[in-house]
């Protein structure tokens, strides 16, 4: 676990949400606190209940999968109380479901003081979906949610969700059924696709959730040794997705074990889940694929949000809930970075939300030591889970951070993630940022009395008469390396504080961004 993983797990905010998910294979108990827009994984732990294991030859819950889980649950309720976590939402899902025991088996858990909902297959798979749509705000394609004893299916676009269907193709009957052969496993799924309405060209991305397909995606990353370690939001194109799923239906459970971050469990189901991927990808023929770590739970939370917190963008509400705290208060960032703006403008507007949350990062970063400063937010960008930001976005944002710490330019193993151009406007607004702090420690005062101009060919550091004595050297050498990222000329000049308002940037920025 990386540093700033841990320091994530604060239970003092008062707004904390838990969901306990009783699935076919685990058993699961998430508590979520900051943003609600964005929220950050508190405390996640699970019992591998397998409660579907014997659902296929007995139509029942085993006996000892129920004692498990209700061990689990007796647990969590224990661990809710004593934190004092009363938004609790308790789901149970496809093999409760189908169980004849199911309905005595949930007696049970309403014993142990949990109040648990059973999800229909249509309400399953929309908080699938729902889960998906609150990570990926523009995303259109179809949801493939593989869980224990059920493979959910539902469409989403910019209207909304549609056509939900759950079939009967969960982990834990992949291997019975491919056991049959691959000829009959293929016209298993077929058919169930075609039931449920799916046998047909999508022409659009397939977004899977689920433990294995992440485990799936953990694997890609480690094979492709790239950077990143977030499964969440991989994207791969429809080549690159059958040669995955051709690579791990041929490999062996032991094979795929090595992988670190691949379990056991997943391991042992991965070659069947690969196979029912390029089943997928042959009926549906989709464009490619992406990863999503947000599906059921997160889908839940989402639903309960009214629709105008629904349009938050997710990535600056997630970083200002984390950056808040540790100084990078999203008002004082705003100013910051509107203060850079005159001199080094955006090569388009979509990046404007890069640079706020990059300057957020930075502000946070100056509670670090500086020892370890530069490393330790290059981590928060490529490392941390953040909603809504691609490789490209992470790649800005460390290079901004990188300069902001005082690096010379694009962390190496990053700088094919965006293009030169767009690493060395990163670069020149990690060093406004920190030319801003040399220059006056962001106060608000110093960010009034001065302004940040680039005209003509020179870059200008113009200084209210009020303000004078903060001109010393560190600032004109923090002037100088940004003018020679910028190919510009520094000056600096001390003007009558009254002239600054021709100067200075416009506040029409700030309710763009804040």
């Amino acid at each position: 676990m990386k540093p700033s993983d841990r320091e994530t797990a604060d239970f003092s905010n008062g707004r904390l949400q838990a969901i306990i998910d009783i699935g076919s294979n685990t058993v699961r108990l998430v508590i979520y606190g900051g943003s609600w827009r964005a929220p950050t994984v508190l405390l996640n732990e699970k019992v591998a209940a397998r409660l579907g294991s014997e659902l296929a030859q007995t139509g029942l819950l085993g006996d000892e999968s129920i004692d498990i889980a209700l061990a689990g649950l007796a647990r969590y309720a224990t661990l809710l109380a004593g934190l004092a976590v009363s938004d609790i939402q308790v789901v149970a899902t496809a093999a409760v479901r189908d169980a004849a025991n199911g309905s005595a088996f949930l007696d049970r858990v309403r014993a142990l003081g949990l109040k648990p909902r059973l999800l229909s297959g249509p309400e399953e798979a929309v908080a699938a979906a729902m889960g998906v749509r609150g990570a990926f705000p523009r995303g259109s394609g179809l949801v493939a949610d593989l869980g224990g004893g059920s493979l959910e299916l539902v469409g989403i676009d910019a209207d909304g969700c549609h056509g939900g269907a759950s079939l009967p193709l969960g982990v834990l009957r992949l291997q019975d059924l491919h056991d049959g052969g691959i000829e009959n496993f293929r016209r298993v799924v077929a058919k169930a696709l075609s039931k449920a309405k799916w046998r047909k060209h999508i022409a659009a991305p397939i977004y899977l959730v689920g433990g294995t397909w992440r485990s799936l995606a953990t694997y890609a990353l480690r094979q492709s040794k790239c950077p990143l370690d977030d499964p969440h939001g991989l994207e791969l194109d429809a080549v690159q997705a059958r040669a995955l799923a051709g690579a791990v239906a041929l490999a062996t459970p032991e094979q795929l074990g090595r992988t670190p971050g691949v379990s056991a469990m997943r391991a042992a189901v991965l070659p069947y889940a690969a196979d029912l991927l390029t089943i997928l990808m042959d009926e549906l023929q989709p464009t490619g694929l992406v990863f999503s770590s947000w599906g059921l739970r997160e889908g839940l939370l989402y639903q309960r949000l009214d629709p105008v917190a629904r349009m938050q963008d997710p990535l600056l509400a997630g970083v200002a809930a984390f950056a808040a705290p540790r100084g990078g208060n999203p008002a004082l960032a705003t100013r910051v970075a509107g203060w850079t703006v005159s001199a080094v403008p955006a090569s388009g507007r979509g990046s404007e939300r890069l640079r706020l949350v990059s300057t957020m990062l930075a502000l946070a970063s100056s509670q670090i030591e500086p020892n370890f400063r530069a490393r330790h937010s290059i981590d928060w960008a490529l490392h941390k889970r953040w909603i809504d930001l691609d490789r490209e976005g992470r790649a800005i944002i460390a290079t901004v951070l990188a300069a902001y710490a005082g690096l010379g330019g694009a962390p190496e193993e990053i700088r094919e993630f965006a293009s030169p151009d767009m690493l060395r406007e990163a670069i020149a607004w990690g060093l406004a940022i920190r030319l801003c702090r040399r220059l006056g420690a962001n106060s608000l005062s110093s960010l009034e009395a001065s302004a940040l101009v680039s005209s003509k060919g020179r870059l200008e550091l113009f200084l209210g008469e009020s303000h004078a004595a903060l001109l010393n050297r560190g600032v004109e050498k923090d002037l100088a390396r940004l003018a020679a990222v910028l190919e510009l000329e520094p000056r600096c000049e001390v003007i009558p504080d009254l002239a600054l308002q021709d100067r200075r940037y416009s506040t029409e920025y700030l309710p763009e961004l804040y």
